[in-house]
């Protein structure tokens, strides 16, 4: 490519994705050690692994305003990514909602699935009137954007591309936005007024940017995952989040190191003394989407769980929850025939011995085989027991609101993308391209 033609969205996502990485393992070096025993159980589990697992990341941000969340949605699609779903998490006691920005396509996410799971603060949950105001007015003062940043972004908006040179400088001024700041833009009382309504809240107002919270790469056995990181001296959290081991995975399981605590100092630097915890590193395994009645079923049965579970220890939970799984269909032509979860559907080499075009003996003869399409997407519950975790224990929310989807949306400037349409997509030009080949 020379300096003359275009960087795709997809290299772009690529370039700013493995940039982005290196900027956290130099910020928080136990990243590296988390990229390294996910990459040797990795290699352990499939010699032959793909490509797009080996550089699959997924990040978290958490914005203050409306417009921060406009214009980051601007940003992302420079990178070819979308806003999907959308998430509810004060159910969990936090008080934001999110959605996850990421490529659309089965081509785009074979390319690079990177994707950053995007909370925005409800600053109308903030109850003491005082410290509502006083947020409102510090988060109009700051801009998380360079100058130089939204200038390339309104050039690919005008010309739907990016020169090489424009692109590689687009990244290097993204990368600003997602950038640890040791200095806190408040006071420590201010600080501390904020930590005490919620850690979330101070973690979002009082600091430059939405610095990035943790970088998750994908591994293809997280109990493997979660004895390595303790033999590696990581402060591994005490369970995986998700649904218990299963022969056919599905949706996602999560587990995670916890939060440093780091120094950072107040008043533009004038003021030392404190710490804040807000960084730390994830691991996730995904498995198969579900359709909408596979999900309600996962539902169902986590909620059961959940209600099942609420003084057992952790090892009990997870006998509780193994329990409660064993009735979620746990191999491939039941999750296919009960209509539970979604799959691409491939010729064989058999396929021209067979005149049928009927699906289901196409299968049994062996002619289409099944592959699972990979769940691109996130559990509230579980990004909200990761969140807890790694926030401390200060603070808390006393009520519950309701969500807040048009608000959301508004913000955004766009509708989000629905993810069970996007899975019904994928298996249906499956379907229909093995159909054609048919022919």
């Amino acid at each position: 490519m020379t300096l003359k033609e275009s960087a795709t969205p997809d290299s772009i996502r690529a370039l700013f994705s493995s940039a982005l990485s290196g900027m956290y393992q130099r910020e928080v070096p136990q990243y590296g050690i988390l990229l390294k025993l996910v990459s040797d159980i990795n290699r352990q589990k499939d010699v032959n692994i793909q490509h797009r697992i080996e550089v699959e990341r997924h990040g978290a941000i958490r914005l203050g305003t409306p417009e921060e969340l406009a214009t980051m949605r601007r940003l992302f699609s420079v990178m070819g990514m979308h806003p999907v779903g959308y998430y509810d998490l004060t159910v969990a006691s936090l008080p934001v909602h999110a959605t996850c920005f990421r490529p659309l396509t089965k081509e785009a996410l074979a390319y690079n699935p990177f994707r950053v799971f995007t909370s925005l603060l409800r600053l109308e949950l903030i109850q003491d009137e005082s410290l509502r105001l006083q947020a409102t007015e510090i988060l109009s003062k700051r801009n998380i954007f360079t100058p130089r940043c939204i200038e390339l972004i309104e050039m690919f908006e005008a010309e739907g591309t990016l020169p090489e040179a424009a692109a590689k400088e687009f990244i290097k001024e993204a990368l600003e936005t997602f950038r640890w700041h040791k200095t806190s833009t408040v006071d420590m009382k201010t600080y501390k007024a904020l930590r005490a309504m919620h850690p979330l809240i101070a973690d979002v107002v009082c600091f430059k940017g939405p610095h990035i919270n943790h970088l998750t790469p994908r591994v293809l056995d997280i109990e493997a995952a979660q004895i390595e990181m303790k033999r590696y001296d990581l402060d591994a959290k005490d369970a995986i989040e998700g649904p218990p081991p299963r022969t056919c995975p599905i949706l996602l399981r999560q587990t995670s190191f916890l939060a440093l605590d780091e120094a950072i100092a107040f008043s533009e630097g004038a003021e030392t003394g404190g710490s804040h915890k807000a960084r730390f590193g994830e691991i996730e395994q995904r498995g198969v989407a579900l359709t909408p009645k596979g999900r309600r079923l996962y539902d169902d049965l986590i909620n059961e769980w959940r209600q099942r579970s609420l003084d057992a220890s952790p090892k009990a939970k997870e006998k509780i929850l193994a329990k409660i799984f064993e009735r979620f269909p746990d191999d491939t032509k039941s999750l296919r025939e009960q209509d539970l979860a979604y799959f691409a559907y491939k010729l064989t080499d058999s396929a021209s011995k067979v005149s049928s075009t009927d699906m289901d003996a196409l299968i049994d003869a062996g002619a289409v085989q099944l592959e699972p399409i990979t769940y691109e997407d996130f559990l509230p519950v579980s990004a909200a027991g990761i969140f807890h975790s790694n926030l401390g224990n200060d603070g808390g929310m006393g009520h519950v609101a309701a969500a807040d989807q048009a608000s959301f949306e508004k913000g955004l400037g766009c509708k989000v993308n629905k993810e069970f349409e996007l899975y019904r997509k994928m298996q249906e030009a499956s379907i229909e391209e093995c159909l054609r080949n048919l022919q």
